[in-house]
């Protein structure tokens, strides 16, 4: 092998360890996580946890991730965006990957999660409401009487 081809692999992988690799190709952690708005610390956790596959690793240990590697952080990022569970997200990344899988069961999970959400919400606008009414009964003032507080004690 050639000292110019040593040279240039070793240039490469001390790009890829200090995040300085251009984009797209492959970037440790911390571009990783500039790259996808994913905090290293959850990329991290993700592995842990079985979401992501474990990536390849320099000599020196530093993680290095591949553009399918980003997408995948993306992919992630975007389901976390619109409210998905860390389950939920691990099935449609299974479906996503599946390129034999029916749409039909990526819609019935979306539909699903539209149902969740209409619950959620439902029973934040009664939280709302009934924050609101106490709030409207205390006086905000110097005394020490105040219906929120006995509300909650009650």
């Amino acid at each position: 092998m050639s000292s110019y081809t040593e040279a240039a692999k070793q240039t490469a992988r001390k790009q890829v360890e200090s995040g300085h690799a251009g984009k797209p190709g492959p970037a440790n952690i911390s571009a990783a996580a500039e790259r996808t708005g994913v905090w290293a610390k959850m990329i991290r956790h993700y592995e842990d946890i079985g979401l992501l596959p474990k990536v390849a690793r320099t000599a020196a240990g530093y993680r290095i991730y591949r553009e399918t590697d980003i997408h995948m952080l993306r992919f992630v990022r975007r389901s976390r965006d619109l409210g998905f569970t860390m389950k939920e997200i691990a099935i449609l990344l299974g479906l996503w990957q599946n390129r034999r899988r029916a749409s039909a069961d990526v819609k019935k999970l979306a539909v699903r999660h539209i149902a969740d959400l209409d619950t959620r919400i439902a029973e934040m606008q009664v939280m709302r409401g009934e924050l609101s009414k106490l709030a409207a009964c205390c006086h905000g003032d110097q005394r020490p009487d105040c219906p929120i507080l006995e509300d909650l004690a009650g």
